[in-house]
């Protein structure tokens, strides 16, 4: 076996490991002002309004309902946090459940109110590891998810795409929507260049999903576990 499938390997052991852990919900912001105190790194869950954020946070987790699965646009209304690894000093990560972007059963004053939060959010949070947006994998990238890079790119936030619902895609078709997202990805500076293609039904990818986290907490020099 090559060096690179034994780091492979063993990224994936530690994933396993990593998110079989304590991961509790610890904070909910309806308001850039009332973010929680900052602590261990972060990493942000985007995506358009019924991507799949909450399936991919409960798969991600192993839990069935660490985050609330809705049918219902537009569900998530704040930020919120989640900790992973026992409080503090033991914990190990924080993930952000974002609201959904490009749709919501709500009012345009609501919806801006949600704009306000994020932008505000991803510009000055320093311990923002990564944000990772939630690409529909049976339709590609849509006009949202493009503002959505814009407003990434502007802030300077590292960010990398995550297809969700394999399932629901032919396997002749998977290779090409993949190919067709890092096109689109091609000139985005603070875009990371690997696409992941997961399922929250079958658990496709999100054991690599696990271990490039546990790759970028490792550049970080943050603990996993």
């Amino acid at each position: 076996m090559s060096e690179a499938a034994d780091d492979n390997d063993r990224l994936l052991e530690i994933g396993r490991k990593f998110f079989a852990g304590p991961c509790d919900f610890i904070w909910a912001a309806s308001d850039v002002n009332n973010l929680p105190p900052m602590g261990p790194p972060e990493i942000a869950f985007a995506g358009r309004s019924n991507v799949g954020k909450s399936s991919l946070l409960n798969a991600l987790t192993g839990r069935k309902a660490l985050a609330r699965v809705s049918q219902t646009p537009g569900r998530t209304q704040q930020l919120n946090f989640f900790a992973l690894g026992a409080e503090s000093p033991n914990e190990f990560l924080r993930l952000v459940d974002m609201p959904g972007y490009g749709y919501a059963a709500v009012g345009k004053q609501k919806v801006d109110a949600w704009t306000k939060l994020m932008q505000g959010y991803l510009r000055g949070r320093a311990t923002l590891a990564r944000c990772y947006v939630l690409i529909d994998g049976r339709h590609g990238l849509k006009d949202p998810d493009n503002a959505m890079f814009d407003a990434l790119d502007r802030s300077a936030v590292s960010y990398q795409i995550v297809l969700t619902k394999r399932d629901e895609v032919k396997t002749s078709d998977q290779d090409k929507r993949m190919e067709s997202v890092r096109a689109g990805l091609s000139r985005r500076p603070a875009a990371h260049p690997e696409v992941l293609f997961t399922s929250s039904e079958t658990g496709e990818g999100i054991p690599e999903l696990r271990a490039a986290i546990v790759r970028l907490m490792q550049e970080r020099g943050a603990p996993t576990g």
